[in-house]
């Protein structure tokens, strides 16, 4: 049983539990803004299983801002950045990436993923601070129903 039969991605998750299924191809319409929110339920749900605390908090710290809850969330290493839409979030040029410690140590606010550190917060609600700071004029004002400007 799979995609092509017309399964749900909870039958597929558990015909092949190996598969990471994010849940974002069952948004209707594929309406962006669903489609972000989505992302960001899949980000939280993952983050919660992830058995990295520092990593949940900061995901949930990102997720309680408004700002950046427009924005389209993605990770690569347990660092989180935003784009404006799931296209192009690595073609989108990058004004923020949060890194998580593992344990002991400093959230690590950069401008680009493995960029010079900006900043290092002890706690995940100073970086997010740092990230709504930095975020440009243009996703400030742009729309997710909106296709974003090249």
């Amino acid at each position: 049983m799979g995609w092509a039969e017309g399964a749900s991605l909870d039958e597929i998750g558990q015909a092949a539990p190996l598969d990471v299924l994010t849940e974002r191809f069952e948004v209707p319409n594929n309406n962006l803004s669903d489609v972000i929110e989505s992302e960001w339920q899949w980000m939280l749900k993952e983050a919660r299983n992830v058995g990295w605390p520092e990593y949940q908090a900061l995901i949930e710290a990102a997720y309680a801002e408004p700002k950046l809850r427009r924005l389209y969330p993605y990770t690569s290493h347990c660092a989180l950045g935003f784009a404006a839409a799931p296209d192009f979030p690595f073609a989108t040029p990058s004004f923020v990436w949060v890194d998580s410690p593992r344990g002991d140590g400093d959230y690590t606010v950069r401008e680009w993923w493995g960029g010079p550190a900006l900043a290092q917060c002890s706690t995940p609600a100073q970086a997010i601070a740092i990230a709504v700071d930095r975020i440009p004029g243009r996703l400030l004002q742009w729309s997710p129903n909106v296709a974003p400007e090249g």
